[in-house]
């Protein structure tokens, strides 16, 4: 089993995705509010340098991303990525989200 985390900057296909992830078998996932590094000191009061020219490149109007945390068997962790890529238009894209995956060594309270 695999922990499946995804933090999605592009919100607005947040509804299309949870609903493509469970027509693929995918269900019981969290999802969180959340604030990257460069956003909040991009709303900072203090000037950072670096972070003057990420302004320029980040959508300056989004304040937070959605964190989703899902718990998958090995074998669904394709047809995740698939759904994934698929509905952000790919996460290789700029502003749209990074996905990781992390092993899990055990689980309880998951509902079969």
């Amino acid at each position: 089993m695999q922990l499946l985390v995804l933090v999605l900057n592009k919100v607005e296909v947040l509804e299309d995705l949870m609903t493509q992830m469970a027509s693929g078998g995918i269900s019981g996932a969290t999802i969180l509010s959340s604030t990257g590094m460069a956003t909040a000191l991009m709303h900072s009061e203090e000037e950072v340098p670096m972070f003057g020219i990420l302004r320029k490149v980040f959508n300056p109007d989004r304040v937070e991303s959605k964190t989703i945390f899902t718990v998958l068997r090995d074998e669904q962790i394709d047809t995740a990525k698939e759904i994934i890529n698929r509905v952000t238009g790919g996460l290789s894209n700029p502003n749209t989200g990074i996905l990781f995956t992390l092993p899990i060594n055990s689980v309880e309270g998951l509902v079969k």
